[in-house]
């Protein structure tokens, strides 16, 4: 059985290095905006989910961008398919990348699925593909927030993501998720546990 990674908050995040559609390739570490980089992580061209969430996020790209954070999609998609959702998605602003390895998907903690050569409004799985996920990288490289799910649907809703990047930034919010396991063991750093009581018969 093949492990993934977990990514800590905190924590440098693996290396990564892209093909980009229309473009040249893009790296991680040339990365240097004010405040993060968004990389959203899709399933591909196949994915109506998909084309909802891209579409609003390039509807709202000024925004992001008025907020120091560079928003990037990367898919397994081939560079014909990334070219075809870039296309037929309307996607003028967001940098669509493609060719996310299964080694790059694993070092990123993603869920993997495979195809079954299903016909999804008229495009045909790929052999596999990422679930969806979504990280924000400080500058420095190191992992602020992220967001990996195992299935398409119920993906955060951009006002929400827009306004916890906004309390982020106004309030200087350090990012939670970071303890060590010993520490919890130890009981020196993390909460108590909650105690439920039943209340009634059982």
């Amino acid at each position: 059985m093949s492990t993934s990674a977990r990514l800590i908050p905190n924590h440098p995040v693996p290396p990564l290095r892209v093909e980009t559609v229309g473009g040249p390739c893009w790296r991680l570490c040339d990365q240097k905006p004010k405040h993060f980089t968004l990389v959203l992580f899709y399933r591909g061209l196949h994915c109506s989910f998909c084309k909802a969430q891209l579409q609003a996020y390039e509807a709202r790209y000024e925004e992001f961008r008025k907020l120091g954070v560079r928003v990037l999609a990367i898919s397994a998609d081939s560079l014909e398919r990334a070219e075809q959702a870039a296309r037929d998605w309307h996607l003028d602003e967001l940098t669509v990348c493609w060719g996310l390895t299964l080694d790059q998907a694993r070092d990123w903690g993603l869920y993997l699925s495979e195809g079954h050569g299903k016909i999804i409004d008229g495009v045909e799985e790929p052999d596999w593909y990422v679930e969806p996920a979504m990280f924000f990288i400080k500058p420095d490289g190191r992992l602020y927030a992220g967001m990996v799910q195992t299935m398409p649907m119920a993906r955060p809703r951009i006002d929400d993501v827009l306004a916890g990047v906004r309390f982020a930034i106004d309030t200087d919010f350090e990012p939670p998720g970071g303890a060590d396991a010993e520490v919890c063991r130890h009981d020196t750093g993390c909460a108590a546990p909650i105690r439920f009581q039943a209340v009634g018969k059982v």
